[in-house]
Formats: C-alpha cells, sequence, structure tokens
C-alpha cells in the first residue's frame, strides 16, 4: 500500500526545504498551474535581478532595423479600457471580431507598417498585405516571428489558430492555410487592433 505523503511525518528542515519549494513560484513571480508565463512558448518568465519589475523581451524594430529588448506590457482592464475605444477594447481584450469590410485597413493600400494599438509593437509590413477577399486586413507573414505569437482557439465549436501580439497579449485575430505563396499563411487581422504608421513618417 502506497504511503499517503500528507500523513508522514516531516522533521524540521525537511518542512522547510518544501515550505520554500511551495512559496517560490510566488516569489519568483510564476504559475505552478501553468507552468510557464503566457506566450513564452515553454520558456520561463524572465524578472528582473530583485525578482520585480517587468520582463523584457526580444522585438524586431521596423524604425531601427533591427532587433530590441522591450518591457512587456501589462495593464488592468480598468487601464486598458481608459486608453481603448469601446471597439478596440472589445477586439482585443476580449477576443471580438469587427464586421467584414468594416474595419479602417481593410482596403488600405498606402506603404508603412502595421502596429498593435494596445502597446506600439509592429506586427505588419504592408508589403505583406494582400486582397484576401475576407473583408479584413489580411497578411501573409508578420515583420518578425518574434512580435507575435499563437494560441489554440476552440470557441464557437471551432478549432482555430488565435493570432496575438507578443508584447502585450492583445488579440488579433486568427491564422489560416489558405494564404498565397511563398509561406501558405493568411493572417486575418481586425482593424481594430491595428494602428498604421506610414512610410516616411
Amino acid at each position: 500500500m502506497m504511503e499517503n505523503p500528507m500523513e508522514r511525518k516531516m522533521g524540521r528542515g525537511e518542512f522547510l526545504r518544501y515550505a520554500a519549494l511551495l512559496a517560490g513560484g510566488t516569489l519568483l513571480g510564476l504559475s505552478f498551474p501553468r507552468g510557464m508565463a503566457r506566450g513564452t512558448d515553454g520558456v520561463p518568465a524572465r524578472v528582473s535581478g530583485n525578482g520585480t519589475g517587468p520582463r523584457q523581451i526580444k522585438l524586431y524594430s521596423a524604425a531601427q532595423g533591427r532587433y530590441v529588448m522591450e518591457d512587456k506590457v501589462e495593464k488592468t482592464e480598468k487601464e486598458w479600457r481608459e486608453i481603448l475605444s469601446p471597439e478596440q477594447f472589445q477586439v482585443t481584450r476580449k477576443k471580438g471580431t469587427e464586421r467584414a469590410y468594416t474595419g479602417k485597413y481593410w482596403d488600405n493600400h498606402e506603404k508603412g507598417v502595421y502596429q498593435c494599438v494596445c502597446c506600439g509593437n509592429d506586427l505588419f509590413r504592408s508589403d505583406t498585405k494582400y486582397e484576401s477577399g475576407t473583408g479584413w486586413p489580411s497578411f501573409y507573414e508578420p515583420i518578425a516571428a518574434e512580435n507575435v505569437r499563437t494560441e489554440t482557439d476552440t470557441s464557437w465549436f471551432m478549432r482555430r489558430t488565435e493570432v496575438l501580439c507578443r508584447r502585450c497579449d492583445s488579440h488579433l485575430g486568427h491564422v489560416f492555410n489558405d494564404g498565397p505563396k511563398p509561406t501558405g499563411l493568411r493572417y486575418c487581422i481586425n482593424s481594430a487592433s491595428l494602428t498604421f504608421e506610414k512610410a516616411g513618417k
């Protein structure tokens, strides 16, 4: 018969080791149930040297033409509501979807960079935007793999791949395997999740 570890008596030293192990997740800002921070693809969350402060991640900057380290952006729901329009909040923070052919950028043909409306993270170049006929801005690849992340979305009785901003976890849209060459991907993105920086500005 297996011994119940909860019934086994522990010495003071062993008890302190267990207590330190259990408390460690809280002290380091880690979550034991999920094991990893959201969106890090299996990489443990990083914190500053003293265990507090914003976590930094590597992102590509179109303005600088290179990779840079940026702070992960985290805000409360109240703070997001204060800086976003109701539609932007519903789409980016509540995983909503704007109606087709109603968004600001579905028919935009200007040259520039599409950025996250929540944090300014560079997401897509206009050179990768194409006419998908869906009524939403569509791109065949992100500006850099590091700037976006994906999660499995099983809402609405479907299995889709959700696209999120890696810097602030805002919902952008979904990616499908029916896009053009060279990637064969279609990043179907809500205009409400984007801002647009014209080339040359």
